[in-house]
């Protein structure tokens, strides 16, 4: 039988402010030591160098992160022209240079490209499995690797600042899945000047902006203390993106115990996913099919 984890059981999201110098993993462990927590995990790693929101789910929270994962995410970042690195960010080195800088027009021009249904390479430092390896373990050894396109849904991808004649400040809205890095890397090659990230921040991911994000700081300095846990958001916000339906009379039970049961609901198509509530807390999530909620993912009494 597998050890039972030890901590307690905490239910709900956290909001982080991840700073630069830090991994995603190493914010989540820090969270789960602070609130003495058993389960913690995230929804969508930022690179080490990168800031922004990291939503973070505890307990029963973690059965909502794929719908985090896969919610719409926004990301301000600067690219810095004229110059291509290995690892596509300011942390790598330089391989290539050029002095072509082009102008704005033309850098608003090229980012059209960039919007829609994309195929996009995913950097050589990514956390891409390349025959079981992770890319960026190949990569550090000094592996040159074939990475297969990937499909990205970019929503908008603007320019918001010119800097200087080095520098251009972008945001993207896209789905999930999406690097940054290769964002400016390509962006450089089809201007023809070469580029790479110098500083990235998401500044919303799903429901969870960055203006309501916890520092990390406080996460530290509030370790054991009542008020962490007041900054916690209900498990059902990860649910944002899902309608909710009602429970009729009776279904609650059926529903904790994974089995079909009658909902109230309007407006729902066949097979559509949805969850299940009873006085605004999740029960359960599923396909809606004749009138009935089929679970997918049942969450414990809280």
């Amino acid at each position: 039988m597998a050890r039972r984890r030890k901590g307690r059981d905490i239910s709900g999201w956290l909001v982080v402010d991840k700073p630069a110098g830090l991994t995603s993993t190493s914010v989540v462990n820090k969270v789960r030591w602070a609130l003495q927590a058993r389960k913690a995990g995230h929804a969508g790693t930022l690179d080490p160098e990168a800031t922004g929101v990291l939503a973070i789910a505890l307990g029963e929270a973690t059965k909502t992160v794929p719908y985090i994962t896969d919610a719409l995410k926004a990301y301000s970042f600067t690219v810095r022209l004229g110059q291509a690195t290995n690892t596509d960010d300011a942390a790598g080195d330089v391989i290539a240079a050029s002095d072509v800088r082009p102008g704005d027009a033309e850098i608003k021009e090229a980012l059209n490209a960039f919007v829609g249904d994309i195929l996009q390479v995913p950097p050589q430092y990514s956390a891409v499995k390349i025959d079981g390896e992770r890319a960026y373990k190949l990569a550090r050894e000094g592996e040159q690797m074939e990475i297969a396109a990937r499909p990205l849904w970019v929503r908008e991808l603007v320019m918001t600042d010119r800097t200087d004649n080095d520098h251009v400040t972008l945001e993207m809205t896209c789905g999930k899945g999406g690097y940054v890095r290769a964002i400016a890397r390509d962006l450089g090659a089809a201007l023809g000047c070469h580029g790479h990230v110098t500083t990235l921040r998401r500044i919303w991911s799903g429901p969870f902006d960055a203006s309501e994000a916890l520092a990390f700081d406080e996460v530290e300095r509030l370790a054991g203390d009542p008020e962490l846990e007041s900054h916690l958001r209900p498990l059902e916000d990860g649910l944002a993106d899902l309608p909710e339906v009602g429970c009729a009379s009776g279904s609650v039970a059926r529903l904790r115990n994974g089995n079909p049961a009658p909902v109230i609901a309007r407006d729902l198509d066949y097979g559509e996913e949805a969850w299940a509530s009873e006085n605004g807390s999740a029960i359960a999530v599923g396909r809606y099919r004749g009138g009935e909620l089929h679970p997918t993912r049942v969450f414990n009494p809280r």
